[in-house]
């Protein structure tokens, strides 16, 4: 199969997917093409099969990919972030895809020259391998970075557990969507509901089932 036939197979499971979603109401879904590890060749012709949101995870391919890909993309950062890397990264990106600590949030704030989008990490599986914060420390981490300017808390970001079977990976998703259900409903200075960003080539259909806004898909685009 080409890139092209695989961007068709994938909007089509995600249009099955939204028809069954627990916000089928909702706007469409945003696909993030994660190109880290692809080639600009591979990831352009991603972009000619008409996908426009693009993930990198570090700072090298990130800057590799904007020098030669169209600059109508819209950059999303994912992964962990060193803060030492910061002033690389973030004002070259749209979407932070991993904030979970105070200091990263600070050097954000120290760096950025206009307000970044970012995505609170959530580690909802409780993995000791995961980044992100735990579910119960979300409310004060957003209360304690609330006053920075720079930092523009749009949803919350999880990966299901590795190896897991189906059950799992809905709960993973499902208890992010209540959690930020939860916090839009007690946090005033959240003005809009929180959206989320979860799901990966191979939980993104079950991931839009249980309300995503936004899906991470890598390997999908590119297998042969």
């Amino acid at each position: 199969m080409t890139i092209n036939d695989n961007v068709l197979v994938i909007q089509k499971r995600m249009k099955e997917a939204q028809t069954q979603s627990a916000r089928h109401s909702q706007p469409n879904v945003t696909l993030i093409c994660v190109s880290k590890y692809h080639s600009v060749d591979e990831a352009k012709e991603v972009y000619d099969s008409g996908v426009r949101h693009f993930a990198e995870n570090r700072p090298e391919g990130l800057i590799e990919k904007q020098q030669y890909l169209p600059d109508d993309i819209v950059w999303h950062y994912i992964g962990s972030l060193q803060t030492r890397k910061v002033k690389q990264v973030i004002n070259r990106i749209d979407y932070l895809h991993s904030l979970d600590r105070l200091k990263l949030a600070k050097e954000i704030q120290k760096r950025a020259i206009r307000p970044i989008n970012c995505f609170i990490q959530v580690n909802v599986s409780g993995e000791l391998s995961k980044h992100g914060l735990h579910p119960d420390d979300v409310k004060n981490f957003i209360q304690e970075i609330n006053a920075l300017d720079k930092i523009n808390v749009v949803g919350l970001m999880t990966m299901a557990p590795k190896m897991a079977n189906e059950n799992k990976i809905r709960q993973t998703f499902v208890e992010l969507r209540q959690l930020s259900e939860t916090l839009t409903a007690e946090m005033c200075q959240l003005n809009r509901p929180l959206q989320l960003s979860m799901g990966m080539s191979n939980d993104y259909d079950i991931a839009i089932e249980e309300g995503a806004n936004f899906v991470r898909i890598g390997q999908a685009f590119f297998k042969g």
